[in-house]
């Protein structure tokens, strides 16, 4: 049989625009989303107050869970509207969401992403994935060590644990899938246990409301 030419370049950048233009669709989506929920709770609402909140708690939870959706804004209005106490909210939301998204990575079949980098024309990673799924955690961690293309790599590798707090709170971080791609990530590669990235996420997420919580105790 005859290997398949090479692909040209503009067939490839052709097929990275469109999954491109998909997660902006998605990630538009959500933010339209959001702006249809976005209302005020006057106290004439007080009655419907516990149904509203637990049907923002819900909608945030979805949203933070899957990858490049925008999911803040809500859990930023729940901490306003409640005060501390929605800092607490967020926090165990934030943190349900994260794990969500990681069990979806860790049940999720590795060949549909394998053919998703084959579309793309992605052959050496999706090689890569292809030898990486029938290994346990420390092959999987021995043989990136070893294909590793730069020095940054196995670094990260060698300080995953501290990688995943610092990619959870890196501004911007929706642009590589924000919170549940980085968990459905952390899921599909295979090499955090699941008691592991509960801690870790517990102590990644845990700034933000609690720098809330004492503001608000501060006045």
């Amino acid at each position: 049989m005859h290997s398949p030419g090479p692909v040209p370049k503009s067939k490839r950048l052709l097929k990275i625009l469109v999954f491109v233009g998909m997660v902006a669709a998605i990630n538009l989506g959500g933010n339209w989303l959001i702006h249809q929920l976005d209302f005020q709770l006057f106290p004439r609402h007080d009655a419907m107050m516990n149904l509203v909140v637990l049907g923002f708690a819900a909608v945030y939870v979805l949203l933070m869970a899957i990858p490049f959706m925008p999911g803040i804004e809500i859990g930023l209005a729940l901490m306003i509207l409640l005060g501390s106490k929605g800092a607490l909210l967020v926090y165990l939301c934030t943190l349900a969401a994260l794990i969500i998204s990681f069990l979806i990575g860790r049940i999720m079949p590795p060949r549909l992403l394998i053919r998703l980098l084959d579309w793309l024309h992605l052959e050496r990673a999706s090689a890569l994935l292809a030898r990486l799924e029938p290994l346990d955690r420390q092959q999987r961690l021995e043989l990136m060590y070893a294909r590793a293309p730069s020095r940054l790599l196995p670094l990260l590798l060698r300080h995953r644990n501290l990688a995943v707090i610092g990619l959870l709170n890196l501004p911007g971080n929706a642009l590589i899938g924000g919170g549940g791609g980085i968990g459905v990530i952390a899921g599909m590669s295979g090499i955090f246990a699941f008691p592991v990235f509960v801690l870790l996420t517990a102590a990644a997420t845990a700034p933000i409301p609690l720098l809330f919580y004492f503001e608000i105790l501060a006045h």
